[in-house]
């Protein structure tokens, strides 16, 4: 059985790249069936940065959004800039 990632994709929007910039936050569509835990283990995972705080939304669309704030200042645009959305 193939693990299925949590990350599915970065959400880039006006506001997302605002908190990017603002507040040290990055936005990721996530599985529907993802947990604030499951988030921030893999994204330290794949990114190999410290995450200090994971909020989780659903769109009207029915898409599942994670929030991440990381711990370090700064970490959030260069995640953005190694992923080509700033």
């Amino acid at each position: 059985m193939q693990k299925r990632s949590v990350l599915l994709y970065p959400k880039v929007t006006e506001k997302t790249s605002k908190l990017t910039e603002t507040e040290n936050k990055i936005a990721f569509v996530v599985d529907k069936n993802a947990t604030k835990d499951l988030v921030k283990k893999e994204f330290e995972r794949r990114f190999n940065i410290k995450v200090k705080k994971v909020n989780i939304n659903r769109t009207f669309s029915g898409e599942k959004v994670a929030y991440i704030k990381l711990k370090e200042e700064g970490k959030a645009q260069e995640v953005a800039t190694k992923l080509k959305i700033l």
